[in-house]
C-alpha cells in the first residue's frame, strides 16, 4: 500500500510535460473551423465589395464628357470660338443673390467694347453641380432691356458652376463658366 507522502505526489504531477494542472489545454483546430473561418473571411471580403460597388454606382452622377473622341475632335471648333469671343472684348456681369425663402436670383448684363449694351442677344444660364451632373438646373431668364437678362429658381448651398451663353440668330457667340459658392 503506497504511503500517504507517495498518493500526494501522484496527485501533483503534471498531467503532461510543461503543464501543470492549472493552466489550460489549447483548442485543437479541426478542418471544420478552418472552414468556417475561410467562409466567414470571404464572406465579409464579398459583403464589402458588394456595398462599396453598390455606393459608387448609386451616387455617381456621370462624367464631364460622353464621348472623348468627340470632344476631341470638337477642340478646334471651340478654340476658335474662344478666340472669336475675346476679340468682340464684351464685358458680361453676372450679380448673383438669394432670397431669405431660398431663392436665388441671376442678374446677367452685357456691354460691348464701347459699354453700350449688346442688343439683339438671347441668353441661357445653367447652375451646374460640379460634383453630380443629376444637379444641374436651367434658369429660365427673360430680357429685361437691351443686354440685361434676370432669372431665379432654387438652389442649395454649396459650388455650383454658373455658365452664361449668349446667342445671335441661334449661333452661340459668348460663353463663360464659373465657380460660385452658395451660401
Amino acid at each position: 500500500m503506497p504511503s500517504e507522502h507517495q498518493q500526494n505526489d501522484a496527485r501533483m504531477k503534471p498531467l503532461s510535460p510543461g503543464l501543470s494542472e492549472t493552466q489550460a489545454q489549447p483548442h485543437q483546430i479541426t478542418g471544420l473551423m478552418v472552414l468556417g473561418f475561410m467562409i466567414a473571411f470571404f464572406a465579409i471580403i464579398v459583403g464589402v465589395n458588394v456595398f462599396m460597388a453598390h455606393a459608387a454606382i448609386s451616387t455617381f452622377g456621370g462624367v464631364e464628357t460622353a464621348s472623348s473622341y468627340h470632344a476631341g475632335q470638337m477642340f478646334e471648333r471651340d478654340v476658335a470660338m474662344a478666340k472669336a469671343q475675346d476679340a468682340q472684348h464684351w464685358q458680361v456681369d453676372a450679380r448673383i443673390t438669394r432670397a431669405a425663402d431660398g431663392t436665388t436670383l441671376v442678374d446677367i448684363s452685357a456691354h460691348d467694347r464701347a459699354g453700350a449694351p449688346v442688343s439683339g442677344i438671347a441668353a441661357s444660364a445653367q447652375f451646374a453641380r460640379p460634383t453630380d451632373r443629376r444637379l444641374d438646373r436651367a434658369i429660365e431668364v427673360r430680357q429685361t432691356g437691351p443686354g440685361h437678362f434676370v432669372g431665379n429658381t432654387d438652389l442649395a448651398a454649396g459650388q455650383w458652376d454658373l455658365v452664361i451663353e449668349l446667342s445671335r440668330q441661334d449661333e452661340r457667340v459668348f460663353r463663360s463658366k464659373n465657380r460660385v459658392v452658395l451660401k
